[in-house]
């Protein structure tokens, strides 16, 4: 991607490039949407590209102001229309708002259409109670026996007759609401920004019950609210995340699984280091970490052949996230020349990989009581942290790295100097040594599954683990720098194309673009 950048802006004379943060550099998206006024303050900021331009047709000239769209940097939020101008309308891009006729509409803001007529009056119920057929038939048992049913025919409505409370024998009358205005209710009480405000089902019924009622009102109020798509982008769920835990099964054993990360960007070293490659065996939980000046794909790759593969052989399994520094032409063509399988975890889902992950929170906490402040020289720590976390006993496998890979305790400077020395056989040490990683791998293996098995259980605890199919409806978790006020789902459903439980492959109806998405990230949406 970056070479077809690079061969692209060659066919240009660039003296500079400047760099716009995003949510000012409303100008790319403000070229692709004509007309504009030709004294439009967004180019007031100086860009360094030039002067205005003249040639621009005037509003006047155009009068197709829908298909315009005003944008603005943040900090010029004031609208000014010259009253010179024949623009007679303020023109919106929420479609929620109206047309407010006016030629100087400076201080004047849109209307919203948000809010609900009241147009819920006796003549209305009148008419709408005559019209539906279970009222009518209510009313034709009442007038035969009027003291068997719950209701009551006052001044013209069917009236139905509450208890306030359980066991209290004083009862109100409430309206019987015609089922063709229950909708236009719930949106008033639900939807509506002054009487509903988007709230739960227990402040939109007792919003309700004093005043109307209708067969099976809880659950028809229920059903509103779950299929508001407002309230299912932007509500925040105060159960655990969807989805159970599936530990990874441990290897037979040492580098035939890895997982690799990257750490940083961390404060740049004199040796110019910023990051960290992060390698961690699944089985031994053996750390490698090297310190590296960047990320590139080409960084990468001579770090994992140099460093580790030279060192520990070829792995079976290599797991990492789906960064550019792993996903890349470069580490694919690697991967099928030496030979060794090449997994990715899913997006926005660092749980996969929870083994590296765990290890940087780790190293970056114990790095940081270790180096110099003032020199930033944490990369000179960086081989002592990981040999004192290797030699640790670890808490699944019971056993320290160095030990599961070796067959013995590492030797510290804690240790007492030995006054004499031993000599063996090699043959007498070898067989010993096959001995004691035959059971420590055993041992380690057991304790490995035991643990992930007491995780597994904790995890799931009162977790719920929905299951969906093929053609489900679904809003998809939104990542990245959001505001307050932005939705936590996607403002679009997507479709459910391809399932692999608790991996999902949704499809965006717009662009028809897949994403691999999580199960913890999935929100159905429910349709009234």
């Amino acid at each position: 991607r970056v070479d077809r950048i690079s061969q692209l802006i060659q066919e240009y004379n660039i003296e500079k490039i400047i760099h716009i943060n995003g949510r000012d550099n409303c100008l790319p998206d403000y070229l692709s949407r004509y007309p504009r006024e030709q004294d439009d303050d967004l180019f007031d900021i100086d860009y360094g590209i030039g002067s205005k331009s003249a040639t621009v047709d005037s509003p006047s000239t155009n009068p197709n102001l829908l298909n315009a769209m005003l944008l603005r940097p943040r900090k010029n939020k004031t609208v000014s229309v010259k009253a010179t101008t024949n623009v007679d309308a303020f023109v919106s891009t929420d479609p929620d708002t109206t047309l407010v006729k006016d030629t100087n509409v400076s201080n004047t803001k849109p209307i919203p259409h948000k809010f609900s007529s009241n147009y819920f009056d006796t003549n209305k119920l009148q008419q709408e109670q005559a019209r539906d057929p279970n009222v009518q038939n209510i009313i034709r048992r009442l007038q035969q026996k009027p003291n068997n049913l719950p209701f009551i025919f006052k001044d013209h409505l069917l009236r139905k007759t509450i208890p306030i409370s359980p066991h209290s024998q004083i009862k109100r009358e409430v309206i019987y609401l015609p089922s063709s205005m229950i909708k236009s209710l719930l949106y008033a009480c639900h939807n509506d920004p002054m009487t509903g405000g988007h709230f739960s089902l227990d402040r939109t019924y007792h919003k309700i019950k004093n005043l109307y009622w209708w067969p099976k009102m809880k659950l028809s109020i229920f059903q509103h609210i779950k299929s508001c798509l407002a309230c299912q982008q932007y509500n925040v769920s105060r159960q655990k995340r969807h989805g159970q835990l599936n530990p990874i099964p441990p290897p037979e054993g040492p580098f035939l699984l890895i997982g690799i990360d990257y750490c940083g960007p961390l404060k740049t070293t004199p040796r110019e280091n910023q990051y960290v490659l992060v390698i961690t065996d699944y089985f031994t939980r053996h750390i490698t970490a090297i310190a590296l000046p960047n990320c590139t794909a080409e960084t990468t790759a001579q770090a994992l052949f140099n460093e580790y593969f030279c060192t520990y052989g070829i792995p079976s399994t290599i797991l990492s996230d789906q960064g550019p520094h792993f996903q890349n032409q470069l580490m694919q063509n690697i991967h099928k020349l030496i030979g060794y399988n090449h997994i990715y975890s899913t997006p926005y889902h660092p749980q996969t990989n929870g083994i590296v992950e765990r290890f940087n929170s780790t190293f970056i906490s114990q790095i940081s009581k270790l180096q110099d402040t003032e020199d930033n020289n944490w990369d000179e720590y960086l081989q002592a942290v990981v040999f004192a976390y290797n030699s640790g006993v670890h808490k699944t496998t019971k056993y320290s790295p160095y030990e599961l890979l070796y067959g013995r305790q590492p030797r510290l400077p804690i240790h007492p100097r030995p006054s004499h020395f031993t000599f063996y056989k090699p043959n007498d040490y070898f067989t010993q040594l096959q001995k004691s990683l035959r059971i420590y791998h055993r041992a380690a293996k057991y304790n490995i599954i035991h643990q992930q098995a007491m995780n597994k259980a904790r995890y799931d605890k009162n977790r719920p683990d929905p299951h969906y199919h093929i053609g489900t409806k679904v809003l998809t978790r939104i990542y990245g720098i959001r505001g307050k006020l932005d939705p936590k789902f996607s403002p679009i459903p997507k479709t459910i194309i391809s399932v692999n439980h608790p991996i999902y492959i949704v499809q965006d109806p717009q662009t028809n673009m897949k994403s691999q998405v999580h199960v913890a990230d999935l929100r159905p949406i429910y349709i009234d």
